[in-house]
């Protein structure tokens, strides 16, 4: 038991580190509202067809109004913060401490870095009015599905959820219809949660009319669940 306890110290010192990378991200981020989470493979490098989408997207949700929060790396992050550079409204990086892969693009006016994965996620929904998720790999899908089973269990409020690129996701889509709603493991409501777009136009015509009826700061019931994140 002894040899232990020298780990069990380390994990406990561990909290406070990881109660930093909160209180930052919130003291940081509290006033940036309306913002979309954009999230894309680092892999797409500029010139890619869904790298320009992505900057396009971001150009255009920045002059209306909105602030750009991406990973902060390279590929499609890049493309979605250097969108919001060019823009009027501020550009936001959550970078991430990886092994490889990550590595901090130039265009963050806000720049976070994390070492935890949980903490970053929460950042990307807390402060979230809609989410665009252009063509990436597994750290993609683990952000979409994050996204939507928050949604589904009503621990986060219902919010826009914009997949860019009908030829990539269509796949997945068809197989959340043909497998997963037939073996009774999702319902019809919840795929009602995902659209697909595939211009700035079209992005920003779903985030307006989401909203043509309300403002874009949650309600007191919806800063609730923002909280027990």
């Amino acid at each position: 038991m002894d040899n232990q306890r020298p780990h069990v110290k380390r994990e406990a010192w561990k909290v406070f580190q990881i109660i930093a990378e909160f209180v930052d991200g919130f003291e940081r981020l509290s006033d940036i509202h309306p913002a979309v989470s954009m999230y894309g493979s680092a892999r797409l490098e500029e010139g890619h067809r869904d790298y320009q989408l992505a900057e396009n997207i971001a150009l255009a949700l920045s002059n209306a109004g909105f602030s750009i929060i991406s990973g902060g790396g390279p590929g499609i992050m890049e493309a979605a913060n250097k969108g919001a550079f060019k823009g009027s409204s501020s550009s936001i990086g959550l970078n991430i401490s990886l092994p490889h892969e990550q590595k901090a693009n130039p265009y963050q006016d806000i720049s976070l870095n994390f070492r935890h994965f949980f903490a970053r996620k929460v950042m990307f929904v807390r402060y979230a009015s809609a989410y665009v998720v252009l063509p990436g790999g597994f750290g993609t899908l683990d952000e979409l599905a994050e996204i939507l089973t928050l949604i589904q269990t009503g621990k986060t409020r219902k919010i826009p959820i914009i997949l860019v690129n009908k030829d990539y996701w269509s796949g997945l889509l068809d197989w959340f219809h043909n497998t997963l709603l037939k073996a009774g493991t999702i319902s019809e409501k919840d795929l009602e949660l995902i659209q697909i777009r595939e211009t700035p136009e079209e992005v920003l015509n779903v985030i307006f009319d989401f909203y043509e009826r309300r403002g874009f700061a949650p309600s007191a019931e919806e800063e609730e669940k923002l909280l027990d994140l």
